[in-house]
């Protein structure tokens, strides 16, 4: 089996940024998900909007779309993207006691979208707790994960259900 090349390394082992200029524009997809796993009354809380800091579902989810657009401010070696669809989705699983997150990020360019949909379901995640710690600090954020992508030179990846 050949032996992974690491893209974001020189032939000095440096960092570098990966240069995408010579590569094809493509349709590029990428879903995310997580979630939030609190204790059912802290979940009752939020699903009546009896917290203080307000809407916790809608408020996480404009976080992870501004979050999916500032992605290369916040890991290093990400390129700036044009992205064309951010969609957040938060749902309330009442049995699990916790909030489920799925993002989905387009965008036609040089290189994919997967860490700008990681990264819109960790801040999303982030802003639950952050808006619920005040009545649970147990919270966990749990099983972030890329769940598929498509587009570019790799082609399509599902790790698991159907591609969006």
């Amino acid at each position: 089996m050949d032996k992974p090349v690491l893209t974001h390394l020189d032939e000095q082992g440096r960092l570098q940024m990966v240069d995408v200029g010579n590569k094809a524009d493509t349709e590029r997809v990428a879903v995310a998900r997580g979630h939030v796993t609190m204790r059912p009354e802290t979940l009752r809380l939020i699903v009546e909007q009896g917290l203080p800091k307000g809407d916790v579902l809608v408020t996480a989810q404009v976080a992870g779309i501004m979050a999916a657009k500032r992605t290369h401010t916040l890991i290093p070696l990400c390129h700036p993207l044009m992205l064309t669809k951010v969609d957040v989705d938060l749902s309330v699983n009442a049995e699990l006691a916790r909030i489920e997150i799925r993002a989905t990020v387009r965008c036609r360019g040089k290189t994919g979208v997967e860490m700008e949909a990681l990264t819109a379901v960790s801040v999303a995640a982030l802003t639950v707790y952050d808006m619920a710690k005040a009545a649970e600090k147990t919270m966990r954020i749990c099983d972030i994960r890329l769940v598929s992508k498509s587009g570019g030179k790799s082609g399509d990846i599902v790790l698991e259900g159907a591609a969006s």
